[in-house]
This record gives structure tokens, C-alpha cells and sequence, in this order.
């Protein structure tokens, strides 16, 4: 369960990622089809919970967050 402070937070952060992918073309398609698919608030909680988990491996493995076209661009080099 962890911290619920933090928990809370992630969740807030999530959701407002959400409102902001809703109306937006340039959301990511996976994003836009778990929301068709799911309500807000369990998109929102899944959302925090792939947040954390990246915080997490950076935290224990060290290393810069790269965005999703930095991580595409790596890839395919």
C-alpha cells in the first residue's frame, strides 16, 4: 500500500494528465483507448500505478527519465 500521502499524490498527478489527454490529438493512442474502455478514476489509478513504477526504477537504477520520442528514437538507432 505504501505511503498514502504519495499514493495520493500519483493519483492527483494522473488525473490531471487525464484531462488534459482527453480532448488532446496528441495523447498517446494507448491512453486514449484505456479511457474509452475503462472510467476516469481506474484509468487514473492505473495511470499512477505505471508512474510509480517508473519512479521506482529510477530511483533504484539511477539514470534521466526519457520521454516516449526519446525512447523510440534509442530503439530503432
Amino acid at each position: 500500500m505504501g505511503n498514502p500521502e504519495l499514493r495520493s499524490l500519483l493519483v492527483l498527478g494522473a488525473t490531471t494528465v487525464l484531462r488534459y489527454a482527453r480532448g488532446n490529438d496528441k495523447a498517446p493512442k494507448w491512453l486514449a483507448a484505456l479511457l474509452a474502455r475503462r472510467p476516469l478514476k481506474v484509468v487514473a489509478v492505473a495511470l499512477a500505478n505505471k508512474m510509480a513504477r517508473i519512479i521506482w526504477v529510477l530511483l533504484n537504477k539511477g539514470g534521466t527519465y526519457r520521454g516516449l520520442t526519446e525512447a523510440s528514437s534509442v530503439a530503432s538507432a
